[in-house]
């Protein structure tokens, strides 16, 4: 399966999560992921997420990683978002009670993507999620078959740097 991946550097500026929304739905269109698609808006919304929580706690730039199916590659695929900061804090989630006015990206992280994680790299680190493009996505989704339960494999990939 082909996949494009593209990225976006981030600046540690709030000004960043819009930014990096309006990149990233103007990446899906040359990926066959329609607009109005409930993935689109799940994956912008993840974006957000990610890329606010980049930005608010660490203070470091950032760089915002999507691998995104290529039209020819059918409906059965994994969306992967990735944002890599040079910050060594591990991502908390954290228990916001009802009138916090944050603390809920992770939560909603959890909730929406179809897997999720993160892992040290060198001096920072990188927070992941995936997206299954057929059928529900979400935890506890049903996944069909032909999507597979493992992350997509990302050979012969083509690449964009902004």
């Amino acid at each position: 399966m082909q996949v494009l991946q593209v990225q976006l550097e981030i600046r540690p500026d709030p000004a960043e999560v819009a930014r990096a929304r309006r990149w990233a739905r103007s990446r899906l269109a040359g990926s066959g992921i329609e607009a109005d698609e409930p993935l689109a808006e799940t994956l912008i919304l993840l974006v957000s997420e990610l890329v606010t929580n980049a930005v608010v706690h660490t203070g470091c730039p950032a760089v915002l990683r999507l691998c995104l199916p290529c039209p020819s590659a059918g409906t059965a695929t994994t969306v992967r978002l990735e944002v890599a900061d040079a910050s060594t804090r591990a991502p908390v989630p954290r228990c916001a009670d009802d009138d916090a006015t944050g603390g809920r990206g992770l939560a909603l992280v959890d909730g929406l993507a179809d897997r999720w994680g993160w892992s040290s790299e060198g001096a920072g680190k990188r927070i992941w999620c995936e997206l299954d493009r057929c059928g529900r996505t979400g935890k506890g989704a049903a996944v069909p078959a032909a999507c597979g339960a493992e992350p997509s494999s990302y050979g012969g990939l083509a690449y964009e740097a902004v």
